[in-house]
């Protein structure tokens, strides 16, 4: 684990950082998405090694660009030796995510509406809300929050750059707010990262040029040789 400083985010700065890096940078949604679900699968298998014990991975997807990162990572979880289940109650009919589900579909990752009620999981990716959240949380994810809630009592959660119902600065919303006991932060950390109090905290999403870091003053710990995530 890393002592050194890291930058946290505001949702305007991770919001500009984003732009640049399509428009300037030339970099693809579906590049970084990449990198980002694959750091994610990375972090899980580090954290939760013993693909026996944590064998069951419930992958609850979001709509937007979250929920893709999820989807790639369900893809490299599978690729890792654990068996992903996805949740994905509200598809998008852009092209992108339809290609994401495909791929998971053709690696015989089953793809669900809704939380089986009697399946039993050894380890829960919320892959539902990213940092340009904001607003009120529209069903179905509210019910779906409340029904992870109630699981993360017993079943590790591990949260993908932003906790479910954290607000992107100031963090846990309400008691409904998702406790994970990891998160994997993309790019840099968000300002909420600073109230986590979770177990694992990893840093993946290795693709920020220094240039980029140089100009928004982004402090990052220092990735060891070719690993694509560093623990924080």
């Amino acid at each position: 684990m890393t002592t050194q400083k890291v930058s946290y985010l505001t949702q305007q700065q991770a919001k500009d950082i984003d732009e640049e890096l399509f428009h300037e940078y030339k970099f693809s949604v579906d590049q970084l998405m990449e990198l980002a679900g694959l750091s994610c699968a990375a972090s899980i298998a580090k954290a939760y090694s013993d693909a026996k014990k944590y064998s069951k991975c419930l992958v609850v997807v979001g709509g937007g660009n979250n929920g893709g990162d999820g989807l790639v990572c369900a893809r490299h979880l599978k690729l890792f030796g654990y068996e992903p289940t996805v949740v994905y109650p509200k598809r998008t009919d852009k092209e992108l995510y339809k290609n994401l589900t495909l791929q998971c579909e053709k690696m015989d990752i089953e793809i669900l509406e809704k939380i089986p009620t009697k399946s039993q999981f050894d380890l829960i990716v919320d892959a539902i809300f990213g940092f340009g959240f904001s607003g009120e949380i529209r069903e179905p994810f509210g019910s779906i929050l409340k029904e992870l809630k109630t699981l993360e009592k017993t079943i590790p959660i591990v949260s993908i750059d932003v906790p479910s119902g954290w607000d992107v600065e100031k963090g846990p919303g309400s008691d409904e707010s998702l406790q994970p006991e990891c998160v994997v932060s993309l790019t840099a950390p968000k300002s909420c990262m600073q109230h986590f109090q979770g177990k694992y905290h990893f840093l993946g999403g290795r693709f920020v040029p220094k240039a980029l870091q140089n100009k928004y003053q982004i402090i990052l710990p220092e990735y060891s040789g070719s690993e694509q995530i560093v623990q924080i």
